[in-house]
C-alpha cells in the first residue's frame, strides 16, 4: 500500500486527462495526523521547476498536510505563470480538503509535477482531477497514487519497512534523467512514528545521501527532483534517530534500486563499489566517474568486462579529490578479479555478464573507506520522451 501503509494517511490516484494515454495522472496524499511533521530534499539543479520553488517554501516551517502530484507535465521553464499555476493548485487542494472537513492551508500543501519541460499544465483538467482525487481518498489508495505519478516508468515503485509498532512506506517514480543531487525524481515517504522536525530532516538527509544520491542512470539531473517525508505520529511511538534512519534508508534503498531496474532501455543493473579509498567522499567521486562513463556503459551492454575503461575513468578524478596510486588498482567484476595492480588479472572470459545484475569493485588500495553508486548500461532502446523529458 506504499504511502498508506503507515497509519494516519489517505491517498488516491485518478485519471484527469493530462496523459494522452488516459492513464492515472493526478495523485493526492493527505496526512490526517494527529501530527503533521515534514522534511524534504530537492534537486540541486539551478534550473528548477515551479513546484520545487513552491514546495521549498512550504517546508520552511516543517509542516505539510497534503502533497498533490501530477504526471503529464513538469511545469518547469514556464515562467511566472507556471508558478501561479502551482500556487493555484495548492489553493485548490486546500479548498477541496476544507470542504471535506480538513483544516488545511494552501501554505501546507506541497506540489510535485513530472513530465515535459517548457509546457504549461492544462489547469482545468488538473483542478478537476484534484476534485476527483479528493473524493477518492482512502487508506487503501497508496497503490493508485503510485500509478498516477508514473511517466515512462514501466512499473510503479513502492516500498514498506515495518518496525515494532510503526511503519515507513513510500512511493517513487523515475526511469530516466537520473543523476540526483540530494534527491531523485519524485518520491513521497510516510511514517506513523512520532518524529520531531529536526529528527525527520536529519534522518531523511542521511537516508537519501546513501541511496537516492548514489543512483546515476544517465548523468542527467532533473529540474523537479523531490523527496518528501511526512510523519503523522499516529502510533505515538518515538523511535530513536538511528532506528528512524535505518527504516528510511531501507525504504529509500528499495525505491532507488527500483529506479535503476526500470531505467529506460537498460539491460543491466550495475553496482560500482569503490573500496580502499582515503575517504568516503573520495570513493564516491571515483564511483561517479565510472558510472558516468559512456564507454563503460557501452562495454557492459556488450557483455564485455572491459576493466581498462573502469580504471581509465577512475584516473580522471583529480588527485586532490581522491588520492591513490594509479599503478596499484584492482578490479573485480562479478567475482572475477580481471585487473590486478593496474594490469592483467584473471582471464576476463571467466566473467559471466549474461544476468541482469553486475557487481563491480575497484580497490584503490589507498585507505579503508568505500562507497557504492548504482547505474545501468545504455542500450539502443534508451530514449527520452520527445527529447524533453523531465521529472
Amino acid at each position: 500500500m506504499s504511502v498508506t501503509a503507515a497509519q494516519g494517511f489517505v491517498a488516491s490516484g485518478v485519471a484527469a486527462g493530462l496523459k494522452s494515454t488516459g492513464a492515472r495522472d493526478v495523485a493526492l496524499v493527505v496526512n490526517t495526523g494527529p501530527e503533521r511533521v515534514a522534511a524534504g530534499v530537492f534537486t540541486s539543479n539551478r534550473v528548477v521547476a515551479a513546484p520545487v520553488t513552491w514546495s521549498r517554501q512550504v517546508l520552511v516551517d516543517s509542516r505539510v498536510d497534503a502533497v498533490v502530484l501530477n504526471s503529464g507535465g513538469a511545469n518547469a521553464a514556464t515562467g511566472p505563470d507556471g508558478f501561479l499555476d502551482t500556487h493555484r493548485t495548492a489553493e485548490h487542494v486546500a479548498t477541496v480538503l476544507q470542504a471535506r472537513g480538513s483544516d488545511v492551508s494552501s501554505g501546507d500543501v506541497a506540489v510535485c509535477s513530472t513530465g515535459l519541460i517548457g509546457v504549461r499544465l492544462p489547469m482545468d483538467a488538473l483542478l478537476a482531477g484534484v476534485d476527483e482525487a479528493a473524493a477518492s481518498l482512502s487508506a487503501e489508495g497508496g497503490d493508485d497514487a503510485a500509478l498516477a505519478i508514473m511517466t515512462t516508468d514501466t512499473v510503479p515503485k513502492t516500498a514498506v519497512a515495518a518496525r515494532d509498532g510503526w511503519v515507513v512506506g513510500g512511493m517513487a517514480k523515475g526511469a530516466g534523467m537520473l543523476a540526483p543531487g540530494l534527491a531523485t525524481m519524485l518520491c513521497v515517504i510516510t511514517t506513523d512514528a512520532s518524529v520531531s522536525a529536526e529528527r525527520a530532516d536529519a534522518a531523511l538527509r542521511a537516508a537519501t545521501r546513501v541511496t537516492f544520491d548514489r543512483v546515476d542512470s544517465d548523468g542527467c539531473m532533473s529540474t523537479n527532483d523531490t523527496v518528501i517525508l511526512l510523519a503523522s505520529g499516529a502510533t505515538g511511538i518515538v523511535p530513536a534517530l538511528g532506528e528512524l534512519e535505518e527504516a528510511l534508508t531501507e525504504v529509500c534503498a528499495t525505491l532507488a534500486r527500483g529506479l535503476v531496474a526500470d531505467a529506460e532501455g537498460a539491460s543491466h543493473d550495475v553496482a560500482v563499489t569503490v573500496a580502499g579509498a582515503t575517504t568516503e567522499a573520495a570513493a564516491e567521486a571515483v564511483a561517479r566517474a565510472i558510472t558516468r562513463s559512456n564507454l563503460f556503459k557501452a562495454a557492459i551492454f556488450g557483455n564485455d568486462p572491459n576493466w581498462g575503461r573502469i580504471i581509465s575513468a577512475a584516473g580522471t578524478v583529480p588527485e586532490e579529490v581522491a588520492p591513490f596510486d594509479a599503478a596499484n588498482l584492482d578490479v573485480t567484476v562479478n567475482g572475477v578479479q580481471v585487473c590486478r595492480a593496474s594490469g592483467v588479472g584473471e582471464d576476463r572470459s571467466l566473467v559471466d555478464l549474461s544476468g541482469r545484475e553486475v557487481l563491480i569493485t575497484l580497490d584503490l588500495n589507498a585507505g579503508d573507506a568505500s562507497a557504492t553508486v548504482w547505474t545501468n548500461d545504455l542500450t539502443h532502446d534508451y530514449v527520452h520522451e520527445n527529447s524533453a523529458y523531465s521529472s
